[in-house]
């Protein structure tokens, strides 16, 4: 099966375009994003209250989020002028290939991996720090296995169909769940 068909068969939809990736890098959005993924919907009100953010700054950022197909309406939950907004369900958000990039789009796309670096980091810090205290909340696994790029390219498709196989939202996760950060790159070791 190809990767299109898997997607497809899973219910994702691809996302490989540099505006999204220019939608990506900005760090509020991506609080805004996280915040959607762990708490579920929000309105510019309540999302403004929890980043910390004023309202104004808010609604930009979520017209950027929805134009880009990040976010979308809850038009059963909006009322008047309230918005309520959630997390796009199903993304598969892949890079396109850095030869069709232009320069500055290259230079977007090494931004967002600087920021979610940073991010990365900080996780391992916490995982480091809170193992112990976690309850058994806190997994981690790391490996050295020989690939092929063809391997790999499989592995990581299986690791998206796994995480597509247990993905839900907040509202849709029972009471005694709660939201888990996960990560998973591969690099050559020589």
């Amino acid at each position: 099966m190809t990767k299109e068909r898997r997607a497809e068969a899973a219910g994702r939809r691809t996302v490989d375009s540099p505006e999204v990736l220019k939608a990506l890098s900005h760090p509020l959005r991506l609080r805004i994003l996280r915040h959607l993924g762990a708490v579920g919907p929000a309105t510019s009100t309540t999302l403004a209250a929890a980043l910390g953010e004023n309202t104004g700054t808010l609604s930009y950022h979520l017209r950027m989020l929805e134009r880009s197909g990040l976010i979308e309406d809850i038009p059963e939950r909006s009322t008047g002028r309230e918005r309520w907004w959630r997390g796009v369900r199903g993304l598969d958000i892949r890079r396109p290939p850095q030869r069709e990039l232009t320069e500055a789009e290259r230079a977007v796309s090494a931004e967002l991996d600087r920021m979610r670096m940073e991010e990365d980091v900080e996780l391992a810090r916490q995982f480091t720090a809170g193992q112990a205290e976690s309850e058994g909340w806190m997994r981690g696994s790391r490996s050295l296995i020989h690939l092929t790029k063809g391997e790999l390219d499989a592995f990581h498709d299986d690791y998206l169909d796994l995480l597509a196989r247990y993905a839900r939202g907040p509202e849709d996760a029972p009471d005694d769940a709660r939201p888990v950060l996960l990560r998973w790159f591969g690099l050559p070791a020589d």
